[in-house]
């Protein structure tokens, strides 16, 4: 019987290479991977939006913010999956002016503070975060534009009453360094951040002490992006869903023993993941349902919460037609 053709994008993470080299293959299924490169942010926003606006393909990676609207409204026009591709701790994300007088947590109450979208997967997560450092996100006053590149137009295309953008011409870092925002919260680094040198420094330099706090206090490794299939393919071959997700935790599972077996990526690699799985264990970066209920639901009641969803979206109507795969 021939395979069914598919084909997912997704950026390139090491993560997903056993999969897109063809050492792991999904049952019934001949998948194509269609990578971005380098791990860049304009690459990876290509990917996302091909998976769910490119024709050619079945799917891919996409923004888990995004299908919850979708769900919120009744949009199941995509299945998802219990594959989380991107996961991203969040303390080392905010950012102020090097001797800056936000020094402490508790500092950033009915601050200004720059973030690249008020809808998107990161951002729901960073007004996690917050509270739990004890700030809570409704005193802040909050900036959404572009971190680096001069405002051209929003990400957010309906900014909320009181949520403002920069000026025509202004990046939130420039804002930032010029004192006009207090912090920024950036998922990658700012072009003029530096530890010790540079107009823009890292509020908690020592973020890994906090995000293994927060990982124990929420067991959250924020999931930020998932798999998702386009309905029309799912619905001519339901089975696909699960094979799939099978495919990609045998793919993580291969990854995992690889980095165990060959820990080149920095020299001091093996104590890293030892230290790792000290805090969160073996599977710190899990897939499948169950092992991720718990922190769908923190991002479902988190984004409620903010006012992004209509309604307190389950875990089972998230998934809904992964379920009945």
């Amino acid at each position: 019987m021939a395979k069914l053709s598919i084909a997912l994008t997704c950026a390139d993470y090491a993560r997903i290479m056993p999969l897109a080299t063809g050492d792991v293959v999904p049952e019934g299924i001949d998948l194509t991977m269609i990578l971005g490169s380098r791990g860049a942010w304009p690459a990876r926003a290509e990917m996302l939006r091909r998976a769910v606006q490119d024709p050619d393909v079945q799917g891919g990676e996409w923004s888990m913010a995004q299908y919850l609207y979708r769900i919120d409204k009744g949009d199941r026009s995509h299945v998802g999956l219990p594959v989380f591709p991107l996961r991203n701790f969040t303390a080392r994300d905010l950012y102020v002016r090097q001797g800056s007088p936000i020094r402490a947590a508790a500092d950033l109450a009915g601050k200004r503070i720059g973030m690249y979208s008020y809808a998107a997967s990161g951002s729901i997560w960073y007004r996690h975060f917050l509270r739990f450092i004890g700030v809570d996100p409704g005193t802040v006053q909050w900036w959404i534009g572009d971190i680096d590149t001069p405002w051209s137009a929003p990400m957010d295309l309906k900014l909320p009453a009181g949520v403002n953008a920069p000026p025509q011409g202004m990046s939130l870092a420039q804002m930032l360094i010029a004192g006009e925002l207090d912090a920024i919260y950036s998922p990658p680094r700012p072009q003029d951040y530096h530890p010790v040198n540079g107009p823009i420094a890292r509020l908690f330099p020592q973020f890994r002490g906090i995000e293994q706090a927060y990982f124990r206090a929420t067991g959250a490794f924020p999931p930020q992006h998932l798999i998702v299939i386009r309905r029309a393919a799912w619905e001519a071959n339901k089975w696909i869903a699960q094979a799939l997700t099978d495919a990609f935790i045998r793919c993580n599972d291969n990854f995992t023993a690889a980095q165990r077996s060959l820990p080149y990526a920095s020299p001091w690699q093996e104590a890293e993941l030892e230290d790792t799985v000290t805090v969160m264990g073996e599977d710190f970066h899990p897939y499948g349902l169950e092992r991720n209920r718990a922190q769908i639901n923190m991002f479902a009641e988190e984004a409620f919460r903010l006012g992004l969803t209509s309604r307190r979206i389950t875990v089972e109507e998230y998934f809904a037609d992964f379920l009945a795969s």
